[in-house]
């Protein structure tokens, strides 16, 4: 009772110090600091470990898509060969290499007396879901000539 008494007996000068001491103590607390900074620290590293990720199957579409592109020119452009042959090359590559990676893919061909061209389009394999990267891969090379016509 005798405290009670003495509390309430006090300056407002007093009860300001202890309020600001009481206030200070509560600014310098660190306690679950760390806690709130791994929340917003988890979910960025987490963004970017799949931004690595999708970068890596992109590269890895982009390489597929050049390799099918050089395989269907290397049987396209060959004596007695079409553009078919060469887009059925290449589409048989696609098949083998990874059609998952390099999702909803166009291949065309072309074949001129001069020169044959295999196009290869698609879009990489998407890990979120939001977004899908494009995909584009052309070769060309020199259409070999037709037996007769060599100078």
């Amino acid at each position: 009772m005798m405290m009670m008494m003495m509390t309430s007996c006090q300056s407002p000068e007093i009860a300001a110090s202890v309020r600001r001491r009481r206030l200070g103590a509560l600014r310098r607390d660190e306690r679950g600091a760390v806690a709130a900074e791994l929340v917003i620290a988890t979910p960025l590293l987490l963004l970017l470990i799949m931004g690595v990720i999708q970068f890596a199957l992109w590269q890895h579409a982009e390489h597929i898509a050049s390799a099918v592109a050089q395989q269907g020119v290397a049987v396209g452009r060959l004596q007695g060969e079409t553009a078919t042959a060469g887009q059925s090359e290449a589409q048989s590559v696609l098949n083998q290499l990874g059609s998952t990676v390099l999702v909803g893919s166009n291949i065309t061909a072309t074949r001129t007396n001069v020169t044959t061209t295999v196009t290869v389009t698609g879009h990489a394999e998407s890990i979120v879901g939001l977004f899908s990267l494009p995909v584009k891969a052309i070769a060309t090379g020199p259409t070999e000539p037709a037996v007769g016509t060599i100078p």
